[in-house]
């Protein structure tokens, strides 16, 4: 074992991306601790940029851990007309939310609002400006690539209110079905909804898509394109009027209020 890997070694990869992938922090974070001098690599303080292999070993000092220990991963019930990420368009960011006056009074997390824990705050995930329901913002990088990390296949589910514009009738035309739209939509366009769509050229993964009643659908996803759900049902003729996210994993809206976050619990896990 050397005491700095070759970047032509078979295997090599960049240290920051060896941590992520060992679930020890994000790349991101991983950067910050080894510009802190808090990573060695087989015994000895890791500069930027240096590669690694599997046979080479990694550690992190106490330092680092103390850190994360302290970072917080919130949970908010998105309103209707904010967007997840950076403000756009007069829209004011989700994280605008999270306050003292919108924390909701019956968490039960020890933790305790103070305003470090805004800093890198950041949502693991998005909803639509036009979408509400559980939105998940973390300053942890192993929560954010556990939920939107390349091989993410947690679950999302939603409860989708929709409308059906049968073939033939044009954009708010009078033949729209907007009650009991379970009875007049056509078996084989949800089977499509499950499986057979495409988006951006690029086949979807199989979905779990079942009436909730007669005017609303729940979905259920391990994969989150851009307007996903409501691109699917264009594809056959429903129009989105309504959506909600109300699960990610095993994390679940509950009683959450509108407008309203908490802590991510010590025991809850994604």
């Amino acid at each position: 074992m050397t005491d700095a890997t070759s970047p032509s070694a078979p295997g090599a990869v960049r240290l920051n991306k060896r941590m992520a992938e060992l679930g020890l922090c994000s790349r991101r974070e991983a950067d910050a601790w080894i510009e802190q001098g808090w990573v060695k690599v087989n015994g000895k303080v890791a500069p930027m940029g240096v590669k690694v292999t599997p046979a080479d070993r990694v550690e992190v000092d106490k330092k680092a851990h103390g850190h994360q220990a302290t970072q917080v991963t919130i949970l908010l019930h998105k309103p209707m007309g904010y967007v997840s990420g950076q403000a756009e368009d007069g829209h004011e960011p989700a994280v605008m939310l999270i306050n003292p006056r919108t924390h909701w009074r019956e968490d039960t997390s020890p933790n305790r609002f103070s305003p470090p824990q805004l800093r890198g705050l950041a949502p693991a995930g998005r909803l639509d400006i036009d979408s509400v329901g559980l939105l998940v913002l973390t300053q942890d990088g192993r929560v954010a690539r556990q939920l939107i990390g390349e091989d993410s296949g947690i679950e999302k589910e939603y409860l989708v209110r929709v409308t059906w514009s049968p073939p033939g009738s044009g954009p708010g035309d009078r033949g729209d079905i907007t009650t009991d739209v379970q009875k007049a939509f056509p078996p084989a366009l949800l089977a499509r909804l499950r499986h057979g769509l495409s988006l951006d050229g690029q086949p979807l993964k199989p979905a779990r898509v079942d009436w909730q009643n007669p005017e609303q659908l729940r979905f259920v996803l391990t994969e989150g394109k851009k307007r996903q759900i409501r691109r699917m049902c264009e594809q056959v003729g429903l129009k989105v009027v309504g959506l909600k996210r109300i699960r990610i994993g095993r994390v679940v809206l509950g009683n959450l209020p509108a407008g309203q976050w908490r802590y991510l619990g010590a025991h809850e896990k994604f």
